[in-house]
This record gives C-alpha cells, sequence and structure tokens, in this order.
C-alpha cells in the first residue's frame, strides 16, 4: 500500500502569531487534499526563523534593543504539550492526516527549534529538541538532548526527523537508521543548491524516502524594513521528496510558495536494503558501536 505524502514550502508572519496560525490551517487544509496521509511542514514553521537578525549581540555586548526583539521573539513560542500544539493538533485531526512540523518551543526560560509529530486523531505523538544550533542560532535557541531522538511509529510507517544542519552529523544519521527509520523528514531552512545532493545522499545511505520542506520566505513574511529583504526572498525554497535509491519523486521547487506531492511505495525500501542495510548486513558491529544517550537531561524542563 503507497502513502501519499506532502511538503508545504511556505513561511510564516514572523512576530505575528495570529496571522501565522490563520497561514497554518490553510496550507494544511490545502496539502490534505486528495488523501494525503502526512504532511511535513519546514523548519520554524511554528514561531519563525529570523534570519539575518543579530539581535544586538556583537562579540563580549548586548543592547537593549536586541533584548527586547528577542523577548518579542519569544512571545510567538509555544509549549508542548500545551495550549499551542493542542491547537496544531487539532488541526491533524480536523484534516485527518499525520503531521510533522518544525516550532520554536519554549522550555521554561529558553527557546528550542523542535520538530513535532502528531497522529491523524490530533494526539502529539513525539517531540524532538535540535541538538546542535547552528553558527548564532545559538544565540536565541538551546541545546536539545538525546530525548525522542529515535523514530515515532505512525500508521504510515517509522518516522524521524532530523532537523536543518544536523543533517551534517553522521553519528545522528547513524542512529535513526539504526531505528529502522522508513521516512526520514528533514525540516530545513537551507535553500542552497548542495542540500538537495545531501538529501539525496542520506535517502542512498540509509535506504529510506527523505521528505526534506524547506520556507519559502519573502519581504511580506518579516516586519516592514527586516534585513535583506529590499533584495528579494530571504530563504527561497528547494524542498524535495528523495527515494531510497536516491532518485527525486518530487522538486526541488525555488522561487515559490508550494506543495510538492508523491506516492511511496514502502516495497522501494525492501528492495534497497537488499545489497545495502548500514544497520544490518552492511555494518561491522565489531569494529563500530554506537551508544545514544537518550535520556531527559536534569537541566532540561520536559
Amino acid at each position: 500500500m503507497t502513502v501519499r505524502v506532502a511538503l508545504v514550502q511556505s513561511a510564516p508572519k514572523l512576530f505575528d502569531p495570529d496571522e501565522s496560525r490563520e497561514r497554518l490551517a490553510l496550507w494544511l487544509a490545502r496539502a490534505a487534499e486528495g488523501g494525503t496521509d502526512l504532511v511535513v511542514f519546514p523548519e520554524a514553521y511554528v514561531g519563525g526563523y529570523p534570519k539575518g537578525e543579530h539581535f544586538g549581540a556583537p562579540v563580549g555586548m548586548r543592547s537593549e534593543q536586541g533584548r527586547d526583539l528577542y523577548a518579542r521573539y519569544a512571545a510567538g513560542a509555544i509549549e508542548v504539550p500545551g495550549p499551542g500544539s493542542d491547537a496544531i493538533g487539532e488541526l491533524a485531526r480536523e484534516h485527518g492526516v499525520n503531521l510533522v512540523i518544525g516550532a520554536i518551543e519554549r522550555g521554561g526560560a529558553t527557546l528550542y527549534c523542535s520538530a513535532l509529530f502528531f497522529g491523524r486523531d490530533g494526539r502529539l505523538l513525539g517531540k524532538r529538541r535540535k541538538l546542535m544550533p547552528t553558527a548564532a542560532e545559538r544565540l536565541i535557541w538551546g541545546q536539545g538532548d538525546g530525548t525522542g531522538l529515535g523514530v515515532v511509529p505512525m500508521d504510515v510507517g517509522r518516522v524521524g526527523a532530523v532537523i536543518c544542519w544536523e543533517n551534517y552529523m553522521p553519528l545522528l544519521r547513524s542512529a535513526l537508521y539504526q531505528e529502522g527509520v522508513q521516512i526520514y523528514c528533514a525540516p530545513t531552512v537551507d535553500d542552497r543548491d548542495v542540500w538537495v545532493a545531501s538529501m539525496r545522499h542520506i535517502a542512498v545511505e540509509g535506504r529510506c524516502f527523505v521528505l526534506s520542506a524547506c520556507q519559502f520566505a519573502g519581504p511580506r513574511d518579516y516586519p516592514d524594513g527586516w534585513p535583506g529583504t529590499a533584495a528579494g526572498p530571504l530563504i527561497r525554497g528547494g524542498s524535495v521528496i528523495v527515494d531510497p535509491f536516491g532518485e527525486l519523486l518530487a522538486g526541488p521547487i525555488y522561487g515559490e510558495e508550494a506543495i510538492l506531492r508523491a506516492d511511496l511505495d514502502p516495497v522501494q525500501i525492501t528492495r534497497g536494503k537488499y545489497d545495502l542495510d548500514v544497520a544490518g548486513h552492511y555494518q561491522r558491529p565489531d569494529i563500530f558501536d554506537l551508544r545514544v544517550n537518550d535520556r531527559r537531561l536534569c537541566y532540561l524542563r520536559p
């Protein structure tokens, strides 16, 4: 039985939670059309990705304006579980789809870049926080732990999520392969051409389907005068759906909002692992040993 999937390539309205919720509802309704089983949204779709902003923090200094801007950004984050995640789950239930979505999560006084998993009934099935925020992201997001690092069993298969440049962490990928990931979601804001090559490599390496949803974000998605918007889109898209042999089933699409669709045949995973199963016959456990600490760290709030 095939699995029908859809990726949403769009963006929220930064610092405008009400408008962003309306966009989420609209795009999810569109993506759910036609008997879709699983919908994937990009990194930081809930809460937004403040590309180009330095939050007033040159080395050794912080500005009052930067603190104010961070407080404004934090106001758009959600608690998980909490009313914000409940509302997202209700949308998944309304449309009868499984959902993987990037969200800025508030855990105590710290923000995390997280991936949330919802079932067709709207239940929150899992979440994981980005382990390693990249570059200046470390100023505004905390580091996650190994909790939720494995796959989430859904009625479409064993689903995992690796966020943006986490995909360049070989041991993290290996942890998902070890868990038998079948649908590997890669929510991102990386719109470079080379990203597609990475997604194709991961699909072949893991003999899994790779679904990478990237934002498309332009001037209308940021406040007036936001740095860089005068030149056009800040994030140009590039979402892709890749099969276990590295073949592109949909995308990449650049320069516009879009919904990418594909029907996934799980038999392709078995066909691929016939000659390459990096967590099975194509490994050397006598030489390599991967250990994952998946315990909740005491200093991180649930």
